[in-house]
């Protein structure tokens, strides 16, 4: 088995147009036909049909490709990918848990005003010193230079007036609806943490490394759910791989982002 690790993107990656390259696949043909919707036609609405969109993607990528590798990850929504793809979750169960994830975070978001910044450069040390003063959450650690902060509009609002200053990095606002990795998803995590418990998971063929532990999952029931507020571990997750000897990075979903994550943590990659 080559030494290659599958990786599978979150919410960010989706775009216009992202199926017309695997539209002949079994995740997209059978997801449609599960959904009461089409995620691909409601790209703009948001949270609630973007994360089925790119789940549907992610696996048909995979299915079509059917690469091997030693380990797996996912980034946030991605985890539920890469768990398919290790054989860990059937793919209808796995379809049900995003299409229930993503209403729940939709509908968490709605309860308060708050959102996402990625912080650009700067030091590091100096964003988390703003970041615990303003009350925000570092929702992300994408890779070295990029954080995420997660929390209510108003302190995002002074974060991004006073980043270049106080940091120097370049604080740019997610096109998301809310603070996801935080404690404002604690209402998301309750509903998914019931729907896990009617979802049967097995041991996976190679491992899957969780988002907040860097480490395999070992209960994907107890962890997905706990992981909505908590930090996505990604730089460390990389790291991991890298030490393990992994030496090639398969990015299995629409766009080229977390390859781009791998650039800028891995210098070999």
């Amino acid at each position: 088995m080559a030494s290659a690790a599958l990786i599978f993107p979150g919410q960010g990656s989706h775009r216009e147009g992202m199926a017309d390259d695997v539209r002949g696949a079994p995740a997209i043909e059978r997801g449609l036909a599960l959904l009461d919707y089409d995620p691909f036609e409601r790209l703009a609405e948001g949270t609630r049909y973007q994360q089925p969109a790119v789940f549907l993607c992610s696996v048909a990528r995979w299915q079509l490709e059917q690469p091997e590798g030693i380990v797996a990850a996912g980034h946030s929504l991605g985890e539920y990918a890469a768990l398919v793809a290790a054989g860990a979750v059937d793919f209808e169960p796995a379809l049900e848990l995003v299409d229930e994830r993503a209403a729940a975070m939709a509908d968490a978001a709605s309860l308060t005003p708050s959102g996402m910044t990625v912080m650009l450069k700067g030091e590091s040390e100096a964003i988390r010193t703003l970041a615990d003063e303003l009350g925000l959450i570092v929702a992300n650690d994408n890779s070295p230079g990029q954080v995420v902060l997660a929390g209510a509009i108003p302190a995002l609002e002074q974060l991004e007036a006073r980043a270049k200053a106080q940091t120097g990095a370049r604080a740019q606002r997610l096109d998301v609806s809310g603070a996801f990795h935080s404690p404002l998803m604690a209402p998301a995590a309750e509903r998914l943490r019931s729907a896990l418990t009617r979802t049967a998971f097995r041991e996976p063929r190679i491992p899957v490394y969780s988002n907040s532990s860097v480490r395999p999952f070992s209960d994907p029931q107890r962890e997905l759910a706990e992981n909505l507020l908590r930090p996505v571990r990604w730089r460390e997750t990389l790291l991991a791989f890298h030490e393990l000897g992994v030496e090639e990075y398969i990015e299995l979903g629409p766009g080229q982002i977390l390859t781009g994550l791998v650039k800028r943590t891995i210098p070999v990659a």
